[in-house]
C-alpha cells in the first residue's frame, strides 16, 4: 500500500554549487527512493512544490536562499497574449503524435543537437544515451511523449506526467534550427490546451527563479501561481523573490550513506 504524506522518508543532499544562481549554494531534498509513489500521491506532492527528474522526487531545501519558487498555470482562466498567439498560429501546421516511448534514435539525436546547441555550458552537457534514458523514463507510470513533426522530420519532443489535477512539464526539447517557431513557448501552449482539453485545471512548470534568465519566462504565461508558505497565489499578490512552502511535515534523515 502506497504510504501517506505523514509516513514518506526524506533525505537531503550535502550543499553543492547552485545551477541557477552564481555564486549561491544548494540543498536539495528527496524522496526516499524506495518509496512507492501512486499517481495520487505524486499529485499531493507536486501540490506541495515536489518535482520529478528520472526516478527522483524531490524540491530546494536552501538554508540561505528561497529564491526557487514552485510555478503552475491556472488553465481555466489562462489567455495567451498577441504573442503567444502569433506563435500558436504559427506552429499549426506541425504534426503531434503521443508515443509510449522516446527511448529511439530519432528522438535521441534530437535530444543530442538540442543539448549541444542549447546547453553546451549545462549540467547535461555532454549528452549520454543512459542519461538520456534515465532522465526522462516513465518513472511513476504516467509519463506521456508528445512529438512535434514538421512534415515526416521531428522538430521537437514534450515530456510531461499526467497528475490527477493537470500535467507536470518535466522537459522539453527540439531542433535549434527552428528558432522561428518558439518551440520553447509553443510546447508550453500546447499542454495548456492538452490540460483544457481534458477537463483538469494546471500545469505544473517547475521552479519560477525570479533573478535567472532560464527559469523567468515562466512569468509570461498568466495567470501564474507560486506557492508560498504552503498557499498557492497569483503571481501579482507575491512579494518578489518568494519562499519554498515546506508544506506538510515529514521526517528528515539528513545525508543517507
Amino acid at each position: 500500500m502506497t504510504a501517506s504524506l505523514r509516513d514518506i522518508r526524506v533525505y537531503t543532499t550535502f550543499p553543492h554549487a547552485c545551477s541557477y544562481l552564481a555564486e549561491q549554494e544548494a540543498t536539495t531534498l528527496f524522496i526516499d527512493p524506495r518509496q512507492t509513489v501512486s499517481v495520487d500521491l505524486y499529485t499531493q506532492l507536486s501540490i506541495m512544490g515536489f518535482r520529478r527528474s528520472g526516478d527522483h522526487l524531490y524540491r530546494p531545501h536552501c538554508s540561505r536562499c528561497n529564491a526557487c519558487v514552485p510555478s503552475r498555470v491556472r488553465v481555466a482562466d489562462f489567455k495567451r497574449s498577441r504573442s503567444q498567439s502569433r506563435v500558436w498560429k504559427r506552429n499549426q501546421d506541425l504534426r503531434v503524435v503521443e508515443q509510449p516511448s522516446i527511448d529511439d534514435d530519432e528522438a535521441y539525436e534530437l535530444y543530442r543537437g538540442y543539448i549541444e546547441g542549447r546547453h553546451a555550458d549545462g549540467d547535461m552537457f555532454p549528452p549520454d544515451r543512459d542519461q538520456y534514458r534515465s532522465f526522462l523514463n516513465n518513472g511513476l507510470g504516467c509519463t506521456r511523449y508528445f512529438r512535434f513533426y514538421e512534415e515526416d522530420r521531428l522538430i521537437g519532443v514534450v515530456v510531461a506526467d499526467r497528475m490527477l489535477d493537470g500535467l507536470s512539464a518535466i522537459y522539453t526539447f527540439y531542433d535549434p534550427a527552428a528558432e522561428k517557431r518558439s518551440l520553447g513557448t509553443f510546447a508550453v501552449l500546447y499542454q495548456i490546451e492538452q490540460v483544457m482539453r481534458e477537463g483538469l485545471d494546471y500545469v505544473y512548470l517547475g521552479y519560477w527563479i525570479q533573478n535567472s534568465s532560464k527559469m523567468n519566462y515562466k512569468a509570461r504565461f498568466q495567470p501564474l501561481e507560486l506557492l508560498q508558505n504552503g498557499t498557492w497565489q497569483a503571481r501579482e499578490a507575491l512579494p518578489l523573490g518568494g519562499d519554498v512552502s515546506r508544506g506538510v511535515p515529514l521526517r528528515f534523515v539528513d545525508n543517507p550513506g
